[in-house]
């Protein structure tokens, strides 16, 4: 049976949030008849296969992103992958041939990706807490309890780990013992986007995106604020309406950040003084990346845009993936992957959008960012299992 595409958006975007009291979920808004939603996903059409995907290796973690529409997200550092499930097991896997090295299992339930600073892992669960696991062998270093869910990767450069946590707070632990040692609080609206935006650490500046529809930068060793950008303007006279949301992952290409927001823009930042270099209209929840010189981004109605990286306007768009809930577009060799509420990875060319192959990956979808490195691309599906395949070309 298919899942209406309405139920799929309501589930990520409308999640009540009481920045104190916690969250609820709001019911009653699903009821409509389905045969009248023009928001229902498009049937997908034949294409012309011009690449071989081939399946080089598989490995189930888990039970992947568990009940909780989490995006728990995989990281690769030098030869290994590092994924991890909602159930608590991390699995450190050989990139090349999908031999696992080691196997944790932590007792509490995991909500935030994986990332990596040289022999350290860093994972965050729903509970609220930060863990710093060892590379080598899986082995937990420290453990510290935050309050609200950690949706994202926690970040670090040696000296600071940084944890976003759902509730609006950016926090600095020190890297060696986990210790608290700043907090940002921002304002989290009534009616919010369930996840949030992964911060980026480069040396000693960070830089999050929050649902007020704002990015800032801070210092990471004390939280003090360096500037602050307004990405998307809250306006409308419903709660709805006025969600602008920053959850989906930002990209830092030089000096220059890029984000998007819900109901907003996509907006590219000067890192060296927070000045717009320039802004498009557009509505995202599942964040940009790059390459050929494209800024890509899906917009909520399933379209695929790739904008000039020196701000000159759109390069392509590619429109025939309409509310198939589309996962960040992910550049691999000369393509670029989207994955869809099926589980379908499509792929398109990097040089006009045109789709050049498609591939089924996991029946519950794949919504966790995919990796790439070359030619080949790494998709985690929901239900569990990592996958690695190679993209070559036909011609």
């Amino acid at each position: 049976m298919r899942i209406p595409t309405r139920y799929w958006r309501w589930l990520l975007i409308l999640t009540l949030s009481m920045a104190v009291a916690g969250c609820s979920t709001i019911g009653g808004w699903f009821d409509s008849d389905e045969d009248d939603d023009p928001t229902q996903p498009v049937e997908l059409m034949d294409i012309e296969e011009k690449v071989n995907i081939r399946k080089l290796w598989s490995t189930s973690v888990g039970d992947g992103q568990g009940e909780g529409y989490y995006e728990i997200q995989p990281t690769i550092a030098g030869d290994y992958i590092y994924v991890a499930s909602s159930d608590g097991e991390v699995k450190a896997v050989n990139r090349h041939s999908g031999k696992v090295l080691w196997t944790s299992e932590l007792e509490d339930s995991l909500s935030g990706g994986v990332a990596v600073y040289e022999n350290a892992l860093l994972l965050g669960s729903s509970d609220g807490i930060v863990f710093q696991l060892s590379a080598s062998d899986g082995a937990v270093q420290w453990s510290t309890r935050l309050h609200g869910e950690v949706l994202a990767p926690p970040q670090a450069n040696g000296n600071v780990v940084i944890a976003q946590t759902y509730d609006g707070k950016l926090q600095g632990l020190n890297f060696d013992t986990g210790e608290l040692l700043w907090v940002y609080d921002s304002d989290v609206p009534i009616l919010t986007v369930r996840g949030t935006s992964t911060p980026i650490i480069r040396d000693n500046q960070v830089y999050a995106g929050f649902a007020t529809g704002r990015v800032l930068a801070f210092n990471a060793n004390t939280g003090a604020i360096a500037w602050e950008v307004r990405v998307a303007i809250s306006q409308g006279r419903s709660e709805i309406e006025r969600i602008v949301d920053i959850d989906g992952t930002m990209e830092l290409l030089g000096n220059e950040l890029y984000a998007a927001s819900y109901q907003g823009r996509i907006v590219a930042i000067d890192i060296n003084n927070g000045r717009k270099l320039w802004q498009q209209e557009i509505s995202s929840f599942s964040g940009v990346s790059q390459g050929f010189g494209n800024i890509y981004v899906t917009d909520e109605d399933g379209t695929v845009n790739a904008y000039l990286r020196n701000g000159q306007g759109i390069r392509w768009q590619q429109d025939a993936l309409g509310y198939r809930g589309l996962s960040r577009p992910s550049p691999v060799s000369s393509y670029v992957a989207v994955a869809d509420f099926e589980g379908i990875v499509h792929l398109m060319s990097q040089v006009d959008g045109q789709f050049v192959g498609r591939v089924k990956v996991d029946g519950d979808g794949a919504r966790a960012d995919m990796l790439s490195d070359g030619n080949l691309l790494y998709v985690y599906g929901n239900s569990g299992t990592l996958i690695a395949y190679e993209i070559s070309s036909r011609e």
